[in-house]
């Protein structure tokens, strides 16, 4: 099968690699289509992980083949596919902590190599414990592109169950990429009309405004006007950083009224640093924190959300390529220019 492989030294090779084989209780499943993660670029241009692996873990496609012992899926079922799944029992379970359970942090989805979700290969091996809990059918009528949305979308649901933003509160999301985005619709999906937010792209703010913002600023001084304004001088009730810059924590924290939230969604690396004086938190009662990955009690409720045609995430999707176009993939995706937006892989093509 063809593989779009890291190959170390942030190069990534359209290559030739072997079909997964798949053992009892396990899938093995044709990709159709895999949205591009920022997370994954971001263990590409860093070399964060050693080589060679195949990423890409926003994976739509149908099952070719099942292992002994499977008994909820059949051969050509369409899904969708979570490559992290948590024990369920451990002390970080117990707290809903998932993304911190051993289990969860093993990968259990690959295309071959060290397992790194596989989803930009033409096929991959899903193993059991994630067949078990981690596999959602995608309706008949919902494309493969709208279902590479559900993880994605159970990130965002994840990270607002632990902002928790009250329908009166005045919300700020700085960034407006596909998972800026992603939270002002789902912002706004909840009710809340006090939705504000910041990017420094045109195109990104027209449509964060079709999408429900109630407004959408130029990061800088018109968004630091605009929010003084809106919220007469006290700054928002929550800030969600979903974009990473140097200084757009500090900023964020800034933007954030005194005994205000901040989270951080976008910050996943361990390059990034920030310096935040202890004043403005703790004398400000400001709480900052952080959100990552997807939440297992929430895989019902993200995928609902996605099925609903109401639901705008098609309007995100702005380019589309096969394997042997990665490349130039990867590097719109890290340097996004005015239109960019949401960039989704067909492993078929």
């Amino acid at each position: 099968m063809r593989a779009a492989v890291y190959r170390g030294s942030g190069t990534v090779v359209a290559e030739t690699v072997a079909v997964p084989r798949i053992g009892a209780g396990e899938l093995l499943i044709r990709v159709e289509c895999c949205g591009i993660c920022h997370t994954d670029l971001k263990k590409i241009e860093h070399d964060l992980l050693p080589a060679p692996r195949i990423y890409g873990h926003e994976t739509a496609g149908t099952i070719a083949a099942v292992g002994p012992g499977v008994e909820r899926h059949r051969v050509g079922d369409r899904v969708c596919v979570f490559h992290h799944i948590p024990c369920f029992g451990c002390h970080y379970c117990r707290y809903r902590d998932y993304a911190q359970c051993a289990r969860y942090r093993q990968v259990g989805v690959t295309a071959g190599f060290e397992p790194a979700g596989g989803g930009f290969a033409q096929y991959v091996r899903v193993m059991d414990w994630i067949v078990q809990r981690g596999v959602e059918r995608i309706p008949a009528g919902v494309s493969f592109e709208r279902a590479t949305f559900v993880e994605p979308t159970n990130t965002c649901l994840k990270g607002l169950a632990k902002c928790a933003p009250d329908p009166r509160e005045h919300v700020l999301v700085v960034g407006q990429g596909p998972i800026g985005l992603l939270f002002t619709a789902l912002l706004r999906r909840r009710g809340l009309s006090r939705v504000y937010v910041t990017d420094r792209i045109p195109e990104r703010l027209r449509l964060a405004r079709r999408l429900g913002a109630g407004e959408a600023w130029t990061a800088g001084e018109e968004a630091d006007r605009g929010l003084e304004h809106a919220t007469e001088g006290r700054g928002a009730d929550v800030v969600i950083v979903a974009a990473s810059a140097p200084g757009i924590v500090e900023a964020s924290v800034g933007m954030a009224r005194r005994g205000g939230r901040v989270m951080l969604f976008a910050q996943t690396s361990p390059e990034e640093r920030f310096t935040l004086d202890g004043k403005s938190v703790c004398a400000g009662d400001r709480a900052v924190f952080g959100s990552y990955s997807a939440c297992a009690d929430l895989q019902a409720e993200s995928a609902q959300t996605v099925w609903d045609p109401a639901f705008p995430v098609q309007e995100l999707v702005s380019a589309r390529f096969s394997l042997d176009q990665f490349e130039r993939a990867m590097d719109l995706a890290s340097r996004p220019r005015e239109g960019a937006l949401k960039l989704v892989v067909s492993p078929q093509q």
